[in-house]
């Protein structure tokens, strides 16, 4: 059944050293090449996403920085804002009593000069009275019941007030 033919094997093998030959310069090469191509870009493609994937962790964590600070800056513009706004009430407080006890000082002068002006007019009055009574008291006669009417004369002209 089989037969060794050594003419077909020499050519069969010569056959296969040319083709080998020529798949191995043609077709294995470029193929090889392109497999290094394909495995280099891969390799340059996840070099370059590890290299996003640093630069956006470095980018979150600038901007939670960024974030930690502008927050801080509010809470401090805030406290500013507030102990500026205590200390404006204080000041309007401070001039409110200010103005106030200036105020009731003014009332307090006042009422003084009115009483004192109130006293020279009594004194005065009183004094134009007591002239007057000795007047009439000097005119009269001094005997007890004469004075006692004079007297009550005079108060009786006295004004009520």
């Amino acid at each position: 059944m089989f037969e060794i033919n050594p003419g077909l094997i020499v050519w069969t093998i010569v056959t296969f050293i040319v083709l080998a030959g020529l798949l191995g310069k043609f077709a294995w090469r470029p193929m090889l090449q392109a497999l290094q191509d394909r495995e280099d870009s891969i390799r340059s493609a996840l070099e370059r996403a590890d290299q996003a994937r640093a630069e956006a962790a470095e980018m979150i964590r600038q901007n939670q920085q960024n974030m930690a600070r502008a927050e801080e800056e509010y809470h401090r513009m805030m406290r500013e804002a507030r102990a500026m706004a205590e200390q404006v009430k204080e000041e309007i407080v401070s001039k409110a009593h200010q103005q106030a006890r200036h105020e009731f000082d003014r009332a307090q002068e006042e009422m003084q000069r009115n009483v004192e002006a109130a006293r020279q007019q009594l004194r005065a009055e009183v004094a134009d009275l007591a002239v007057k009574a000795a007047e009439k008291i000097l005119d009269e006669a001094l005997d007890a019941a004469k004075q006692k009417k004079i007297v009550d004369g005079f108060i009786s002209q006295l004004p009520k007030n």
